[in-house]
């Protein structure tokens, strides 16, 4: 067959489908919503939520399954998700579920740089009910939802995530290699020639706190996330900052690192001072340089 009648038949097969795929979201949607419980869930923080406040100000959602820590094709499908959630909080509100507590949902998040919320459904059903557990087993997917003026909340339809699929482009990248997508396994961490991994935070610490706080919401533009008895967490353009209320006026960065006492021993050995402790394998640390950073041993995949 020749060159240009090859081409062909890949447009056409192309444009097939397309169509089929347009059929298939049709499909979807022609299946009943079905009105659902208000599922309670825990945010990074430990905090209690339900389905119905996950929407937010919009009246669709749409809500990952993740399988939790251990899967680094999950993984890989959030970072994916986190490069376009910008866009996609335009239409509809975007959530990620993961069977992990919070605490580990939260050291993920920080070592991969994710915005969008997230939320535990550790005892919970709601995996299970939507048909993304197997076995007592998470499987990877998306649901989405619909709410009405009152409240109530509908199930809207379903899709399975797996290599191949529509939601994560890394595949169909490599479909066009010579190689294809033969024996590729993502990371699990963003780089593997350092221990550190750099997360999106960064402490500011500011001695007219109450000014600043005015200054950094207003003029600066920041989004205020929470507010504690002496700090208030903003985000930006995906990175989040604590202005805290103190004399000292530091300013840390953050990393999180997998083998804490092992990192630990090394700074020490390098000069580095450990200036305030939150626990066994969470500290402030300052360098010989001047510079200060939070270090903490993010939990075990």
């Amino acid at each position: 067959m020749q060159t240009h009648d090859l081409q062909a038949e890949i447009e056409q097969l192309e444009r097939d489908i397309l169509e089929k795929k347009k059929q298939l979201s049709k499909l979807r949607k022609a299946i009943p919503e079905q009105q659902v419980d208000n599922y309670q869930f825990l945010t990074s923080s430990g905090a209690s939520t339900n389905l119905l406040e996950l929407f937010g100000e919009k009246n669709e959602l749409i809500v990952v399954h993740n399988m939790g820590k251990g899967c680094s094709y999950c993984t890989m499908w959030a970072d994916e998700f986190n490069g376009v959630y910008h866009h996609i909080i335009k239409k509809a509100a975007f959530v990620l579920s993961t069977p992990d507590e919070p605490c580990i949902q939260e050291d993920i998040a920080a070592e991969r740089g994710w915005i969008f919320p997230i939320v535990s459904t550790k005892n919970t059903t709601f995996k299970k009910d939507f048909g993304f557990e197997t076995d007592g087993k998470p499987q990877p997917g998306v649901s989405t939802f619909r709410k009405d003026k009152d409240g109530t909340i509908f199930h809207v339809t379903k899709a399975s995530f797996g290599p191949g699929d529509d939601f994560c482009s890394v595949w169909h990248l490599f479909d066009l290699l010579p190689s294809g997508s033969t024996n590729f396994q993502p990371a699990k961490k963003l780089n593997d020639y350092s221990p550190f991994q750099l997360t999106n935070y960064v402490a500011i610490e500011v001695e007219n706190y109450e000014e600043a706080i005015k200054f950094y919401e207003n003029i600066i533009g920041m989004k205020v996330e929470k507010v504690f008895d002496e700090e208030t967490k903003f985000s930006l353009n995906g990175t989040y900052f604590y202005i805290s209320n103190s004399k000292d006026k530091n300013v840390f960065f953050e990393f999180a690192v997998d083998r804490f006492d092992e990192v630990i021993g090394k700074l020490k050995d390098e000069g580095c001072k450990i200036t305030k402790v939150y626990n066994d394998k969470n500290v402030m640390i300052a360098d010989p340089f001047g510079m200060k950073f939070h270090l903490f041993e993010t939990s075990k995949n």
